[in-house]
């Protein structure tokens, strides 16, 4: 079937995730904390998100938007540096606010603007839609419409999260194509019979952290978005 559509993960494959949240907690603890070293604390609250969607994914927790998610996990990290008891809750909720302030990579406004030529464009991604809102209007990220997590009331790599997403498209899934920089997630899609493309970001949580290439089969791999765009025959 021919593509119509892209969905995308968000979270280290369009938006510097580390990048972004490194730089709001250097900035927001560095009274309590001058010499916190940002992009470890990043890593650290990174750690604890598939651990804290896991219980929704099981059935054993009600769907529970990522800003409570991210809340929740940021005491243990707080705890963990021994400012559990020196960070005053207007500071928390600034921390969690972060994941709202998230940049793009450089070449992903322009590439998606392109892509939009062609193909209609969504994010499949574990925020809400009200943090989607925040990084679309951040980062001039042109969406058709805003799909994923909250839609479906479960986190990826839960079938129900792709499948929800063609369905609103009104599409077969072989007419959507999920674009990701981790394996795990295009195997996840690729098993509901999505097409898949594999964006490498191999600075993802910092240098030599991420995905220089996939690991899993996919239809296509490319080197960045922009990249993406041209080998889907836009612009």
């Amino acid at each position: 079937m021919a593509i119509q559509a892209l969905i995308f993960d968000v979270f280290g494959t369009l938006l510097d995730w580390h990048g972004g949240v490194a730089r709001e907690a250097a900035r927001i603890l560095a009274p309590f904390r001058p010499d916190l070293d940002g992009g470890a604390f990043a890593r650290a609250w990174r750690d604890r998100y598939q651990p804290g969607m896991e219980p929704i994914r099981q059935g054993a927790r009600p769907y529970t938007d990522l800003d409570t998610l991210h809340a929740e996990s940021l005491e243990s990290v707080l705890a963990g540096l021994n400012l559990a008891d020196s960070v005053p809750d207007a500071a928390r909720h600034d921390l969690v606010l972060s994941w709202h302030r998230l940049d793009a990579w450089p070449e992903v406004p322009d590439a998606l603007a392109r892509l939009r030529e062609k193909y209609v464009l969504a994010p499949c991604s574990n925020a809400h839609v009200r943090l989607a809102i925040a990084h679309a209007r951040r980062n001039r990220l042109p969406w058709d419409a805003v799909l994923g997590a909250e839609f479906a009331q479960d986190y990826k790599p839960k079938p129900a999260v792709y499948l929800r997403a063609v369905e609103a498209l009104r599409l077969q899934p072989g007419e959507v194509m999920m674009v990701a920089a981790h394996s795990s997630d295009l195997a996840a899609a690729a098993a509901c019979g999505l097409a898949t493309a594999h964006v490498a970001r191999p600075g993802e949580s910092g240098p030599g952290t991420g995905e220089p290439a996939p690991l899993v089969p996919v239809d296509v791999a490319a080197a960045d978005l922009a990249d993406l765009a041209g080998k889907l025959g836009c612009g």
